[in-house]
């Protein structure tokens, strides 16, 4: 299992152990992952430029674009070639003893050297060096408040950094805090653009910080952090304000339906992040394998094996086959 516990998107493993599909209505069907279904359309005719280094201003102008989703000024944006690389670089430039929420990303606690878990409901804010947490949560779907992350934020210290991974914060801007950053403040942001634009393959993703920690950023990253296709989709996409409130909706129907699917198959779905849900089963691993040999892909879990999360299906064939399949399940 350890491929499929390890991180989503494991397809090429799936139909390695479970077989390929033999036709449309056995197609393999990719739950594992908490990425937008629906994925933002790339204009047949943008304009990449893959003879050139991307420019300063190219990339100026996505992190302007992408500033402006997120409500912050640009000046506190930063681009990263994916989040996960970016996480990874705050381990090296964010001051120790750390800490992460739990449960969590796998990342999370591999940030640092040496990290300590913290159970979620018993955080309070408190501690000196690096705590960091995802809003909304993966892969339980939780979300703290936005007043609780204020008050942790208020009365940090200058040494009491305090991290928040909203990787999965589009769907429901609400969530963010990102407007919180400033030069003042121990804060740093982390924005994902490749789930909710549904286009993981771009790899792009943001810091939001204080410029002190931008520019420390900036000089580990070098000249050209992202690439040219990177920066051309990404700024279209930020700059595409009809299409990103079509999709938050959309999603945020998708998820309903998505309820009503389990609980008619006897589950309870938690989870407030419209992307994915998660359900606690008796044998979270003997349900994945099921699903899994309906050529299902979903996501099981080392350390809790009773849960296993689902993404969104794509069409509604998509949902009467998880229908039925979790009816034999």
């Amino acid at each position: 299992m350890s491929r499929f516990t390890w991180h989503g998107g494991g397809l090429e493993a799936a139909r390695a152990r479970f077989g390929d599909s033999r036709g449309e209505g056995d197609a393999w069907i990719d739950l594992s992952t908490g990425i937008n279904p629906a994925a933002w359309p790339v204009p047949a005719d943008l304009e990449i430029d893959w003879q050139r280094l991307p420019s300063l201003a190219a990339l100026a102008a996505l992190e302007a674009a992408a500033a402006k989703h997120f409500g912050v000024d640009p000046a506190f944006v930063c681009a990263v070639p994916g989040t996960e690389v970016g996480l990874r670089l705050a381990g090296t430039l964010l001051p120790e003893p750390a800490r992460y929420l739990t449960p969590c990303y796998r990342t999370h606690g591999e940030l640092f050297g040496t990290a300590t878990p913290i159970a979620r409901a018993d955080w309070r804010g408190e501690g000196e060096g690096t705590t960091i947490l995802a809003n909304p949560n993966n892969p339980d779907g939780d979300i703290v408040p936005r007043e609780r992350l204020m008050a942790a934020v208020a009365q940090g210290s200058p040494t009491n950094w305090l991290v928040v991974d909203e990787a999965f914060a589009d769907p429901d801007p609400s969530v963010s805090i990102a407007a919180l950053v400033s030069d003042e403040r121990p804060l740093a942001i982390f924005r994902s653009f490749g789930k909710f634009f549904g286009l993981a393959g771009v790899r792009l993703g943001f810091v939001i910080g204080p410029r002190p920690l931008v520019d420390r950023f900036r000089a580990r990253l070098g000249a050209w952090p992202v690439s040219a296709a990177a920066i051309a989709i990404g700024t279209a996409a930020y700059r595409d304000r009809r299409w990103i409130a079509q999709a938050r909706e959309q999603l945020h129907n998708r998820a309903l339906a998505l309820d009503v699917l389990l609980r008619r198959a006897g589950y309870k779905p938690r989870g407030e992040c419209p992307l994915f849900r998660l359900i606690e089963v008796a044998d979270g691993h003997a349900l994945f394998e099921r699903l899994a040999e309906r050529h299902i892909l979903t996501r099981p879990f080392d350390e809790q094996p009773r849960w296993l999360r689902l993404g969104l299906p794509d069409s509604d064939a998509d949902y009467d086959r998880l229908a039925q399949a979790l009816a034999y399940g």
